[in-house]
């Protein structure tokens, strides 16, 4: 009888507790020596196949903290809710710690919250922190039967935990804090996309997490497909960004082609376009011929016939000139035959008259390595395209009273994949735990600024190999987690 009535009181608190349906995953002990993973990164190919995917073993942690083995994506999963993957994370640990099982909890609570150092404000023993502020996840949670209600702290990436003791013994982090506070990023007409390789459940699950309202995809003159991208974007309440760029062939049949090419553009402004992207990083000889690169050409022959076509087939889509690739390769005279410095291309534009025809002047950042906030501290140099501020700057000094478009905004993140091809291994450092905050800073500072818009370059490319691994610039990661996902939707939040 003492045995059955020890079971109803477990079966009516298990009524009114919250019931965690997911099985526990593996948590294991941390291998202070180990190698942390490095993840392959790129910014957009030139086109033709892709690369194929390749995987490598995961990181470690700092020793004394606990490390959660990621489960595969099923993309056929019923999506969680927000807070499920860091409540998880934590729920492992604590598990493990009071030796019980967690399939049923009394209540949890988390919040995304900014923590005064590297380990969370719960440094384990014997441990130093980096100081500085850090985005992560603060959990709390209250076993079922138990009197205590634990905290933990977990990291963006959602790879290590921190255990802080009972509630309210540890420093206590700033709620969504400083730059990553909710709606931070909420100003004006901004708004935030990203650039998809398809519109799956998965991808648009992802994309509706980090609040983006436009999806951008890249399409040659005359595909077909880029029709059926702009109907799939809008049936999903989403605007639709198409980027139209050719060959360097392409260009060199002259007005034939650019006519060809106006035919097309205002066709997709017909078909509901929000937003056309007049070509990609021109002012280089893989996207225009060797020798004739130009701004006056590019401005007269293509964009301002472009822009003349999609206006008269609808006037309500936002025309975006071509981003050049930030470079300064060229040197002090900004001009070879093979490419131009971006400055000096986009002080030509500015001359050939783009700001008459373009809503909005596209740029490109895909190099930092530093916090969106700073301006200095780059150990490569201190040239500006190194920085958002001095890149978005050296960009729109030449269009007073224009509005920037980031067509391409992402941090290359060494985590998942693979050794770094050389020409890229100047992100051998970036973590995917700063690619999540810094892509949240990214767009708080856009917000407040002269920016119109701001892709995130990419959202779910899966692709690595060879000397252009564009996988390490997708915010979904391998294994299916998106901790920018989270710090996006934080600072985009109304």
């Amino acid at each position: 009888m003492k045995y059955s009535r020890s079971l109803v009181t477990i079966v009516l608190l298990s009524l009114v507790a919250l019931l965690v349906m997911a099985p526990m995953a593996e948590v294991t002990a941390q291998d202070p020596t180990a190698t942390p993973a490095i993840v392959i990164i790129t910014a957009t190919p030139a086109g033709g196949a892709q690369p194929q995917p390749t995987t490598a073993p995961g990181g470690a942690a700092p020793g004394g903290a606990a490390t959660v083995a990621p489960a595969p994506a099923d993309p056929n999963a019923t999506p969680q809710p927000p807070g499920w993957a860091p409540f998880d994370a934590a729920r492992q640990v604590l598990a493990r710690k009071i030796n019980t099982n967690l399939r049923y909890v009394d209540n949890w609570f988390w919040e995304l919250a900014m923590f005064p150092d590297s380990m969370l404000g719960c440094a384990p023993e014997g441990q130093t922190p980096v100081a500085g502020e850090t985005a992560g996840y603060r959990v709390t949670i209250k076993p079922l039967g138990n009197p205590n209600t634990y905290e933990l702290r977990v990291t963006i990436d959602l790879k290590t935990v921190y255990d802080c003791g009972i509630a309210g013994t540890a420093p206590a982090g700033t709620a969504g804090g400083g730059s990553l506070a909710a709606g931070a990023a909420v100003a004006g007409n901004f708004e935030l996309g990203g650039h998809v390789l398809e519109l799956n459940a998965g991808t648009l699950g992802r994309v509706r997490e980090a609040r983006m309202t436009w999806v951008k995809s890249q399409f040659r003159p005359g595909d077909g497909n880029a029709i059926s991208f702009i109907q799939n974007a809008k049936a999903n309440g989403l605007k639709a960004l198409v980027s139209i760029v050719g060959t360097p062939s392409d260009i060199g049949r002259g007005d034939a082609f650019f006519a060809e090419y106006a035919t097309y553009v205002a066709s997709l402004a017909s078909a509901g376009a929000d937003g056309i992207e007049i070509w990609n990083e021109m002012n280089l000889d893989r996207e225009w011929p060797t020798g004739q690169i130009n701004p006056a050409s590019y401005v007269n022959g293509l964009l301002k016939r472009a822009y003349q076509a999609i206006k008269a087939a609808n006037p309500n889509t936002m025309v975006i000139t071509g981003a050049p690739a930030p470079t300064g390769a060229a040197g002090p005279g900004g001009k070879t035959d093979a490419y131009w410095n971006d400055d000096v291309y986009m002080q030509g534009m500015a001359e050939a008259g783009a700001a008459q025809a373009a809503d909005c002047i596209g740029v490109h950042y895909n190099e930092g390595i530093v916090s969106p906030n700073q301006g200095s501290g780059d150990p490569r140099d201190s040239y500006p395209t190194r920085y958002f501020s001095t890149m978005l700057q050296r960009a729109m000094q030449y269009f007073p009273g224009m509005r920037a478009c980031f067509t391409e905004l992402g941090y290359l993140s060494p985590e998942g994949y693979g050794a770094l091809p050389s020409g890229f291994a100047w992100a051998g450092n970036v973590t995917v735990a700063n690619q999540a905050q810094w892509l949240a800073e990214a767009a708080v500072a856009a917000a407040r600024s002269n920016v119109r818009l701001m892709i995130v370059w990419n959202v779910d490319f899966p692709f690595f190999g060879g000397s252009d691994p564009t996988g390490g610039y997708a915010i979904i990661r391998p294994g299916g987690g998106c901790p920018a996902c989270a710090t996006l939707g934080q600072v985009m939040a109304r």
